[in-house]
């Protein structure tokens, strides 16, 4: 079974975000680990966490995605910026130890002028240090569109972080279709070609969800501009071949499409598992 999402807001609480997926015919969604913008986070409650696992149980609820905010910068240079993405990225996988999610997005970040292999040692430095060998977290990289300093731009730039990293076997990645086709990744014309570079550079062990967005810019543009599944350039047949793809229809599939409602999202879901 097809395993799709949207992103939710957690603002009312895990267990709402949970009824909202089971009524747009979801069984997973990805949510922001605190404010996306800033670094503020809400108090956990008990209560409500144990009736999003009911929920889970119930209804056979493939894995959770938790996202990263914005605003962490593993790799900026500035060191109070680097402190701040420390800090963050600790206190949320603490705070993901207690609920039932095991998947931990975030975008490596811009190097800010200081080059790729600077920007890469310091966000492996973070890695290291605040990683334990019995977290249950998988920490996912997400694959960029490649606009101005970003890190991981291409598949070389991930697999680099990975290397540097010392428990690799709590790392993942995450292939953003509208990031790697602005990036120059040709996942609507040569699909089995792309799963084939990441497995000779990365391996597709590595491969861990699927962001499914259209894309409002042409193919390798390295812009990153979300649209709704096939009102962009990617298209509608590119999503078929997508979530029935041998390599991939296992995995979480997550929704970050531009929508007016939660319920929008319901139209994609429903076109998606159509397939």
């Amino acid at each position: 079974m097809l395993i799709i999402g949207p992103h939710l807001s957690i603002a009312g609480g895990f267990k709402k975000a949970g009824e909202e997926a089971l009524k747009i015919n979801a069984n997973t969604f990805q949510f922001f680990t605190r404010n996306p913008r800033g670094g503020k986070a809400k108090a956990i409650d008990e209560k409500d966490v144990a009736g999003l696992k009911t929920i889970m149980d119930n209804q056979g609820f493939g894995p959770l995605l938790a996202h990263a905010p914005y605003t962490l910068n593993m790799c900026s240079a500035k060191p109070e910026t680097r402190e701040f993405a420390r800090m963050i990225f600790k206190d949320d996988l603490m705070r993901l130890e207690e609920l039932p999610c095991e998947l931990y997005n975030f975008h490596p970040g811009s190097h800010t002028g200081q080059g790729v292999e600077k920007g890469i040692e310091w966000i492996a430095e973070i890695l290291n240090d605040e990683m334990w060998a019995d977290q249950k977290t998988m920490v996912v990289l997400e694959t960029m569109s490649g606009k101005g300093t970003e890190i991981g731009r291409n598949f070389e730039e991930l697999k680099l972080i990975i290397d540097r990293v010392n428990l690799k076997e709590k790392m993942g990645i995450c292939l953003d279709t509208c990031h790697v086709y602005s990036g120059g990744y040709d996942v609507v014309g040569n699909l089995d070609g792309v799963l084939e570079e990441f497995d000779r550079v990365i391996g597709l062990d590595y491969l861990k969800c699927i962001h499914l967005n259209d894309s409002m810019m042409p193919f390798g543009s390295n812009k990153d501009r979300h649209e709704k599944i096939g009102f962009g350039t990617l298209g509608v047949e590119a999503f078929k071949r997508i979530v029935t793809h041998p390599q991939l229809k296992s995995l979480p599939f997550f929704l970050e499409t531009p929508q007016e409602n939660t319920l929008d999202y319901k139209k994609e879901i429903d076109l998606l598992r159509s397939f």
